[in-house]
């Protein structure tokens, strides 16, 4: 195997490379972003108005068990076709972002699926931890400070929700999702339409 040795100069432009494909990448599919925090504020939403509803033990588990599983395919194979159909290349950092977000949405499943018992009432401001974790990372990947502001103040915001009682949970995950995935994301859209103009 031939192996080439790099100047240090080769080695950050091809780092930046890799950054910059990673972002354009992002960019191209801030909807999804927005997306996410749309799914997750909906969710919430309509917990809270099944709870008015007397409805909400009937329908709470079957509403979230849809829309999120719906909004994985949905992005999975939106990602999968945009990425053939435009010929964008993988990237490392891209394959992490991706397995990033992947791994955050089993490990909220099996939290709340499985263990949701034994965390009781931290399980809300543990899902948005684990959130605002995945947003810092994806952020500091791809050196968006939209995400990263968002990952920070979701962080700060689910350590907050300790403190409240459990019956508001509710508005600290819908607050999260827009300051967390809402606002970068639309932010994300607003900068790729400039780009386009």
């Amino acid at each position: 195997m031939n192996e080439k040795n790099f100047t240090p100069e080769e080695s950050l432009l091809i780092i930046s490379k890799t950054i910059e494909e990673t972002k354009k990448k992002i960019q191209e599919n801030g909807h999804i972003i927005v997306l996410w925090g749309s799914l997750i504020f909906l969710v919430i939403f309509s917990q809270y108005v099944l709870e008015l509803l007397g409805l909400h033990k009937k329908f709470d588990i079957v509403w979230t068990c849809i829309l999120f599983p719906l909004g994985a395919i949905y992005t999975f194979f939106y990602i999968r076709r945009k990425t053939k159909k435009n010929n964008i290349p993988k990237t490392v950092l891209g394959t992490v972002i991706g397995a990033m977000g992947w791994l955050f949405g089993l490990n909220v499943f099996l939290l709340a699926a499985v263990f949701g018992d034994h965390i009781g009432n931290a399980l809300a401001p543990v899902m948005m931890i684990l959130l605002a974790i995945t947003i810092m990372v994806i952020g500091l990947s791809i050196k968006y400070k939209p995400l990263i502001i968002g990952g920070i103040a979701l962080n700060l915001l689910a350590f907050g929700t300790f403190l409240v009682d459990p019956k508001y949970y509710g508005f600290s995950i819908m607050l999260g999702a827009v300051i967390g995935l809402i606002i970068p994301g639309i932010i994300l859209n607003i900068a790729k339409k400039k780009e386009n103009v």
